[in-house]
């Protein structure tokens, strides 16, 4: 490998690493607990790590912060689905893609992960508490309102880097 690909990776590696700690701390930090967990913006994290990074480094980042987070904020029973509904996320985000970092693309990719998220923690409840109805109508409410919320600062950290010229999707440019 050439040096500057090794250098490339390294950078990758350092901003995954960057992004999974950011994606840990904002959500076992900044949050509000509710009856099955609690609601986050650590999401909208993982929408720019996915949009700004390669797709491995964004599924690796976004799935190892999401979990730390859980393990921190005292839902380690969560950890595993959460490892698991945060790579798929992520992987979708970067799947779906997008020209920019805001555009028709990724809200369309925004509003699908926000639908995976929901059913995956309202099927994570059900297998950890039993009464898929009765998850429902405790899980998706809550689930839907963080799903909207992350959806919204992402758009608006998007928007901001978009206007003052980051408008390229490579990360080292900030």
């Amino acid at each position: 490998m050439s040096k500057k690909k090794d250098n490339e990776k390294l950078l990758h590696m350092v901003y995954a690493g960057l992004f999974a700690a950011m994606t840990a701390l904002l959500t076992a930090t900044l949050h509000i607990p509710v009856a099955s967990g609690y609601i986050h913006c650590g999401d909208a994290v993982i929408y720019m790590a996915a949009a700004v990074l390669p797709m491995p480094y964004a599924v690796g980042a976004s799935a190892t912060g999401g979990m730390l987070a859980d393990v921190l904020s005292g839902y380690p029973a969560y950890a595993l689905p959460t490892f698991l509904i945060k790579g798929l996320i992520a992987a979708t985000f970067s799947l779906i893609g997008g020209e920019r970092k805001i555009c028709k693309k990724r809200a369309a990719g925004m509003v699908f992960c926000g639908i995976l998220s929901v059913i995956g923690y309202w099927i994570t409840a059900v297998i950890l508490y039993g009464g898929w109805y009765s998850q429902l109508i405790l899980t998706v409410p809550g689930n839907c309102i963080q799903a909207a919320a992350s959806g919204i600062v992402y758009s608006v950290i998007a928007a901001a880097m978009e206007r003052t010229g980051h408008t390229d999707s490579n990360f080292s440019i900030l």
